[in-house]
């Protein structure tokens, strides 16, 4: 990477997010950008999970970005080879390759106020850019809980997003660390092959039929064929979830019902009352993520499993002791404990115009105008920004959306400098950035996530819900369609020594 190197735009990440940007740039003519991807190989957190069983809970024909459909997803729901594939195909459909930097890390970026553009410190060198957009997605940097004893286990110990493929589990016993949707998809698929398998079980999920089968191929052929048909299934997915969108953000009490559904999905297959007191959750239903697993329970019920309704509390040696006393002497530890999601480290590396980390400004929670741009961080965008998730639909909805937003602010980037021979950069006000929060935390607080009485991951450590989105994806297309001026400070630097001699002699 050239030392002095500068482009137009710098994308964080080579996930959907990334992809995605940088697919959206150059179809905006944009073509001075990079992607800069910490490994080797692109598709972020498809590239990263590929424990057994991984597969996407969202149906592939929603799963997948609108301007490269795919008519030869496999499964109604695919599994993480299929998704990486995609990802892959992707990059090569739309010539992303030449502008993808692997290897390169960020390590940290500074805003140069002077300058108007960021100073990129990646682990190949370093750049600059006038605009930078972080793209790592909130499933990028795996957590594990900080367990007294667990650095003398003698064991194997690995996170569910960084799978030892050369660990063999047969005949071993296992414990799995936690219950969400990692662990419910890699349970079943060791559960045949391990001597004995205890999970520890903090709090139940919720888990619904999965509604899965495969594509034929009669079907596959028309989506190929007629697309009209492909594109009225991606509809069709996403007008359902556009409808129940309101269960979760205005009326709870009305999923009372799919928890009488998922109530069953369970005594369908757990007879044991015991074991079924274990599994029943005290909370209502999507309060936490909703679970999506038809073979999930049938893999708790056979004999060489333990299910400890109780979360780990410390090692000693090689045995994991629960918070309830309860003991389990093994030979490897699993943790499916999730990620950094309100805590996203690449915030700590990101240094905005009053010489503060993005980490130090959202210290008492994220927060970002249209869940995109926060005040202090000029010409910086984050893709699957602060209160942007999900609880029932596809991010890749989201991620778009974002992304129109991104290339209008480019626009109204270029209208600002245009005939001017400066360069300028817009700030999100302070007030348009708490104005935006306060009315996405007055809609969230009659959401489910907010009182469905549980202690989820979309919650921070204040207890904020700073992760979701509380309204359909339609309606954020609309909230992030245009930028609007008025709730940014326009920066201007005058133009350099050498474009003003220049622009006088012409």
């Amino acid at each position: 990477m050239a030392g002095h190197e500068h482009v137009r735009v710098a994308v964080i990440g080579s996930g959907f997010g990334g992809l995605g940007a940088a697919v959206r740039l150059r179809r905006a003519g944009v073509t001075d950008f990079v992607v800069l991807e910490r490994r080797d190989s692109v598709g972020g957190t498809w590239r990263d999970n590929s424990y057994p069983g991984c597969a996407c809970d969202v149906p592939s024909h929603l799963y997948s970005f609108s301007f490269a459909p795919n008519p030869d997803w496999p499964r109604n729901f695919s599994g993480q080879e299929h998704i990486r594939a995609y990802l892959e195909k992707v990059a090569d459909t739309f010539g992303l390759r030449p502008h993808i930097r692997f290897d390169s890390e960020v390590l940290h970026a500074r805003w140069d106020t002077g300058a108007l553009h960021w100073e990129i410190e990646t682990g190949r060198g370093t750049l600059t850019a006038d605009m930078l957009v972080s793209a790592t997605g909130p499933l990028s940097d795996p957590k594990i809980p900080d367990v007294p004893g667990l650095d003398g286990f003698t064991g194997k110990v690995f996170h569910s997003a960084r799978w030892d493929h050369d660990y063999d589990l047969r005949g071993k016993r296992v414990a799995v660390i936690g219950t969400g949707a990692s662990a419910i998809q890699i349970v079943p698929s060791i559960q045949p092959l391990v001597d004995r398998l205890t999970l520890f079980q903090r709090t139940p999920p919720w888990v619904m039929p999965r509604m899965d089968r495969e594509i034929s191929r009669a079907e596959r052929w028309l989506h190929a064929k007629v697309p009209p048909t492909r594109a009225l299934r991606r509809r069709m997915l996403w007008l359902i979830r556009e409808l129940q969108v309101g269960a979760f953000t205005k009326h709870p009490a009305q999923l009372g019902l799919v928890e009488k559904l998922a109530r069953h999905h369970m005594t369908k297959v757990v007879k044991d009352p015991v074991l079924r007191a274990k599994l029943t959750p005290d909370y209502r239903i999507g309060c936490k993520r909703i679970l999506l697993s038809n073979t999930y329970y049938p893999a708790l019920v056979k004999p060489n499993v333990d299910v400890v309704a109780s979360g780990l509390e410390e090692v000693r040696g090689n045995t994991l002791v629960a918070a309830d006393g309860t003991e389990a002497e093994v030979d490897a530890v699993v943790f499916g404990t999730g990620f950094h999601v309100t805590d996203m480290p690449i915030a700590q590396r990101i240094t905005g115009a009053d010489g503060i980390t993005l980490a130090e400004a959202w210290k008492d929670g994220m927060e970002a105008l249209r869940g995109s741009t926060a005040a202090g961080f000029p010409n910086f965008m984050t893709v699957i920004g602060p209160n942007t998730g999900l609880g029932n639909s596809s991010m890749i909805l989201i991620i778009e959306a974002q992304l129109n937003y991104m290339v209008d602010y480019l626009g109204q980037l270029g209208t600002l400098t245009a005939g001017s021979g400066g360069r300028a950069a817009l700030d999100a006000r302070p007030e348009a950035v708490r104005s935006w929060t306060d009315h996405v935390q007055r809609r969230m607080a009659r959401t489910v996530w907010n009182t469905g009485g549980c202690d989820s991951w979309y919650l921070d450590a204040n207890g904020r819900n700073t992760t979701v989105w509380p309204g359909t994806t339609g309606e954020f297309a609309k909230v992030t369609r245009r930028v609007d001026l008025a709730e940014y400070e326009v920066l201007r630097a005058p133009a350099r020594a050498g474009q003003r001699k220049a622009e006088a002699t012409r």
